[in-house]
């Protein structure tokens, strides 16, 4: 025996780019405050080893090295920039006019 069950037609589901692309501009300006601490982070940890500066805040592990707070602050920020470009991309199709 066999049972269908028919479902009435409901409302088409759309991709809702225009969410995504607030999303997109929203994170990509967090993002960059990040990115500037990270930077400041890494040339706290520079003066700190050159004694013009006190000591830094994190004496051991990765982050202790001012190297991976340079790396994270240009990761950070390239992926910024990403965002905020895919944000304020224009998705319409161009038209072929002559």
């Amino acid at each position: 025996m066999r049972v269908k069950i028919r479902f009435g037609k409901g409302q088409r589901v759309s991709q809702a780019r225009r969410k995504n692309k607030r999303v997109a501009l929203a994170v990509s300006a967090l993002l960059t405050p990040g990115a500037f601490l990270a930077s400041v982070l890494a040339l706290w940890r520079i003066a700190a080893d050159l004694s013009w500066a006190g000591k830094f805040a994190i004496t051991s592990g990765v982050f202790s090295h001012w190297q991976v707070w340079m790396v994270l602050a240009v990761v950070l920020q390239a992926c910024s920039r990403m965002l905020a470009r895919y944000g304020k991309r224009d998705d319409r199709k161009p038209s072929m006019s002559a």
